[in-house]
C-alpha cells in the first residue's frame, strides 16, 4: 500500500481531530418530486426532514449517477457499486459499463488474452455459452453489449452459441422481460441466417436463479448451475417466450426477478444447451456481486457449497475479473478498474480505527467495493467489519430489514469509545424500493428514519459529527411515467411500479457537536457527485484530503 510518508495526511485547519464521526449511507434515497409516489417523502421521515428544514448551510444534493460515477452517460442510473466505489476512493472512475463499451467499439475485446482462451474452444467444436442478465439497466449488463459481443464472436469462428437469460424486472420494469426475449431471438435468428447454430438455452428470474451475492443464499446459485450446465429444471420449454407467457399463467403472482429456473429442449424432450467438456463459457454482466458465486463454482475444483453433480472441463471467463484479490475469475475479456489510493488505505495509514457494518445484501458495498474492490480488510487491527445477516425473503415481506440490527451494532461502537469512524449502510430504500411495492417501501424509509435519529442521538451524546447520504435514488420514485412525468397506469386505471434505480441526485446533510459552528457546504460546485463525498468525510475526520480527490464539500467561513 505505499510508504507511511507517501500517505500522511496533513491536520484539518478548523476540525480537530480526537471526536468519533458516523457516515451514514442510505441505500436508494433520492431527492426527487415530491408527489404521492415518492416513498421518501410519503413516508414517516420526520428527522430527516427536519435535518433538511432545519439546517440549510449544512443540507444539500449531490449526482449519484452518470458521469458523476465513471458510466457512459447521464442517461445512465447509478448504483451501489459505482455510488460506492465513487465515495471510498474519492475520484471519478470509469466502470463497468463504460469499459465494456469502449473495449467493444475498439476491438479489443476480440484480440486481448480472454478472447483468445474462449476462442481456443470453439475453434475445436465447443459451444460458446452466455450467462447473464438479459436488460438494458446498464446496472449488471446491458443488451447492447451482449448483442455486439455474440456477432463479434461469431464473426471469429463461433459456430455454435447457446444463451442463458435471467430476466430482470429490478433495474427495468417487470414485464419487460417478454420484450428482451422475443429481441433476443430476432437477433438469434439473424446469426443462423448466417450460419450459426445458435439458441437460447436456459433461464430464470435473477433473485430466484444465479444472481445471488454475498453468499446470501446459495440455492439460488445451485438452482442456475442445474439449469444453465447440467440442462435440468422442472420446467421445460421449447422456446423462452413460451417459457414466460406459461410460467406466468401458472402463477400470476410471478414477476420478472423471481420466475423459477427453465430448460428448453427439442421435440425428443432433450435440453438444446447444457455445458460440456470443451465448451467456452462467459458471464457477460459486468457488476461483481451477483457473478461472484457462479464465478466460483466454475472456477474452484474444490468448490463445496452445493453438490455440483457435474463438472465440466470448460474454457471460463467473466466480462471483466470480478475480484481482484481472489483473481476471480483467473481470465477476463475487459480488463477492470484499477483504484488505488482509496479513503481507507489513507485512514488506516494514518492511525483511523474504522468500524463499517451493513447487513448481508450491502455489507460488501461498505467493505469491499468502498475499498476499491478489494476483499479483507485493510490493517486487521484498526478495522472491525460487522455483517448483520439478511432475511431470506422477498423484501416487501419484512420491510424493516435489519435496520434495527445494525442501529443497534452501530450505537454500540459509537459509545463504546474504541472507534474513530462508524461506517454503515441501510439497504431498506433500494432492495425494498426494488420490490414495487408502495405501501412497503414506506414502512422501509420510516424506519430508516428512525435508525438515523438514534444514531444521530448517539454521536451527540459523545460530542461527535455525523455525514448522512445516499449512494443513489430508487424509493424516491415508484411509479413509471410518461415524458411529461404523469404516472403511468395499466387496463384497470392503476399505476405502474417502477423498481429501478432513478436518476434522481441524492441529500447531503452534516452536522454534530466536533463539526465547528463556521462550517457549512459550499456554494460554489453545482455539479459536485458522489466523489466529492469523500474528501468531505475526510475533512470531518479532521484532516486535509489528498489533493487529487475530488474538491470538498465544505468551507470555513469567518465569524
Amino acid at each position: 500500500m505505499g510508504s507511511e510518508c507517501e500517505f500522511a495526511l496533513k491536520s484539518h485547519s478548523a476540525i480537530e481531530r480526537g471526536k468519533p464521526f458516523l457516515l451514514i449511507i442510505m441505500d436508494g434515497w433520492g431527492e426527487n418530486l415530491e408527489d404521492d409516489y415518492n416513498g421518501v417523502y410519503m413516508a414517516g421521515t420526520g428527522f430527516l426532514k427536519s435535518l433538511k428544514a432545519g439546517y440549510p448551510d449544512r443540507w444539500r444534493t449531490i449526482k449519484a449517477h452518470g458521469t458523476a460515477v465513471g458510466l457512459p452517460s447521464d442517461a445512465d442510473m447509478g448504483n451501489s457499486e459505482v455510488g460506492h466505489n465513487a465515495m471510498g476512493a474519492g475520484k471519478v472512475i470509469n466502470q463497468g459499463a463504460a469499459l465494456v463499451d469502449t473495449a467493444l467499439a475498439n476491438g479489443n475485446i476480440f484480440t486481448d488474452a480472454g478472447f483468445e482462451y474462449i476462442k481456443e474452444a470453439f475453434d475445436n467444436g465447443g459451444t460458446l455459452h452466455l450467462i447473464g442478465l438479459l436488460s438494458d439497466g446498464g446496472v449488471h449488463s446491458r443488451y447492447d453489449q451482449l448483442d455486439l459481443f455474440m456477432r463479434g464472436a461469431h464473426e471469429r469462428g463461433a459456430n455454435k452459441i447457446r444463451v442463458h437469460p435471467l430476466t430482470d424486472g429490478r433495474d427495468v420494469p417487470d414485464g419487460s422481460s417478454v420484450q428482451f426475449v422475443e429481441q433476443l431471438e430476432k437477433d438469434l435468428a439473424d446469426l443462423r441466417a448466417k450460419g450459426c447454430d445458435a439458441r437460447i438455452a436456459s433461464g430464470g428470474g435473477r433473485m430466484h436463479v444465479t444472481m445471488d451475492r454475498y453468499e446470501a443464499d446459495w440455492k439460488i446459485v445451485e438452482r442456475g448451475w442445474h439449469a444453465h450446465v447440467l440442462g435440468e429444471a422442472p420446467h421445460k420449454f421449447q422456446s423462452a417466450l413460451e417459457a414466460l407467457v406459461e410460467l406466468k399463467k401458472a402463477d400470476p403472482k410471478v414477476n420478472d426477478q423471481y420466475y423459477p429456473p427453465w430448460v428448453i429442449v427439442d421435440e425428443d424432450g432433450e435440453a438444446v444447451g447444457p455445458v460440456q467438456d470443451g465448451d467456452a463459457v462467459v458471464i457477460f454482466n459486468f457488476r461483481a456481486d451477483r457473478v461472484v458465486e457462479l464465478s466460483k463454482a466454475f472456477e474452484y475444483p474444490d468448490f463445496d457449497k452445493f453438490d455440483r453433480v457435474r463438472y465440466p472441463k470448460v474454457h471460463f471467463v467473466g466480462m471483466m475479473q470480478y475480484d481482484g484479490d481472489l483473481k476471480l475469475p483467473a481470465r477476463y475479456l475487459v480488463t477492470p478498474p484499477v483504484i488505488e489510493k482509496t479513503s481507507g488505505v489513507y485512514l488506516v495509514k494514518n492511525g483511523v480505527r474504522t468500524f463499517a457494518c451493513s447487513e448481508t445484501q450491502k455489507f460488501g458495498h461498505v467493505t469491499f467495493f468502498w475499498n476499491g474492490n478489494r476483499s479483507g480488510k485493510l490493517d486487521d487491527k484498526l478495522e472491525t467489519y460487522f455483517e448483520v445477516p439478511s432475511d431470506l425473503c422477498p423484501f416487501n415481506e419484512k420491510p424493516l430489514m435489519k435496520a434495527r440490527e445494525i442501529r443497534d451494532a452501530a450505537k454500540a461502537a459509537i459509545l463504546s469509545g474504541k472507534h474513530d469512524y462508524i461506517r454503515i449502510n441501510f439497504a431498506n430504500g433500494d432492495m425494498v424500493g426494488h420490490t414495487g411495492v408502495f405501501d412497503a417501501v414506506l414502512d422501509a424509509c420510516s424506519v430508516v428514519d428512525e435508525c438515523v435519529k438514534d444514531l444521530v442521538d448517539a454521536i451527540d451524546s459523545v460530542g461527535g459529527s455525523y455525514m448522512i447520504t445516499a449512494d443513489h435514488g430508487n424509493a424516491d420514485d415508484m411509479v413509471q411515467r410518461n415524458k411529461k412525468k404523469e404516472p403511468l397506469r395499466d387496463e384497470n386505471g392503476n399505476p405502474l411500479p417502477l423498481t429501478s434505480h432513478t436518476l434522481a441526485p441524492v441529500p447531503v446533510m452534516i452536522g454534530g457537536p466536533a463539526l465547528p459552528s463556521n462550517v457549512r457546504f459550499r456554494r460554489d460546485l453545482p455539479k459536485a457527485g458522489l466523489a466529492n463525498i469523500t474528501a468531505t468525510f475526510m475533512n470531518m475526520l479532521g484532516f486535509e484530503a489528498p489533493s487529487d480527490y475530488e474538491p470538498t464539500l465544505l468551507e470555513v467561513v469567518s465569524v
